[in-house]
């Protein structure tokens, strides 16, 4: 081969591993999507306010390894802010696709432990941190909002 045949040969290499990085999903990170949905029900017979029940979605089967809530507002002036729900587990949990804030998804523990979550606010916007081995996903949330209004790119 000549010098000619060479210098197309890494042309086309240059030009291949350009496109790889820049139109495939192989050299970006995993990311957990996230939808999510809040309801006002009342309970049977119950006469006080609506309880608040938000549901949280996502877009495949995972083996959850952390779930954290904090308010965003915290988040700003704190990096390591106190959450409001969270909970972790070494082996990761049964393969979930969807629960509720405070549940209690199996195979996970909170954090401290006896800890239970604290109500949520109207108003206030929180943002759900959800790890699953080394995928990551985070979704701003608040009572009553529509998830476009909220949704945030990890």
């Amino acid at each position: 081969m000549n010098k000619k045949n060479y210098a197309l040969i890494a042309i086309v290499l240059v030009l291949a591993g350009f496109y790889v990085i820049h139109f495939t999903d192989w050299f970006r990170p995993k990311t957990i999507h996230i939808s999510h949905t809040s309801r006002s029900i009342r309970l049977g017979g119950q006469t006080g306010p609506a309880n608040n029940l938000v549901f949280f979605g996502l877009e495949g089967d995972y083996s959850l390894t952390e779930v954290k809530v904090v308010p965003v507002a915290a988040l700003r002036t704190n990096q390591l802010a106190q959450p409001v729900w969270h909970l972790v587990s070494d082996e990761g949990s049964d393969d979930v696709n969807q629960f509720f804030y405070g549940e209690r998804i199996q195979g996970m523990d909170p954090a401290v432990s006896g800890a239970q979550p604290e109500p949520l606010q109207s108003g206030v916007v929180y943002r759900l941190f959800i790890t699953a081995g080394k995928v990551r996903g985070q979704q701003d949330f608040q009572l009553g909002a529509s998830p476009a209004s909220t949704a945030t790119n990890p």
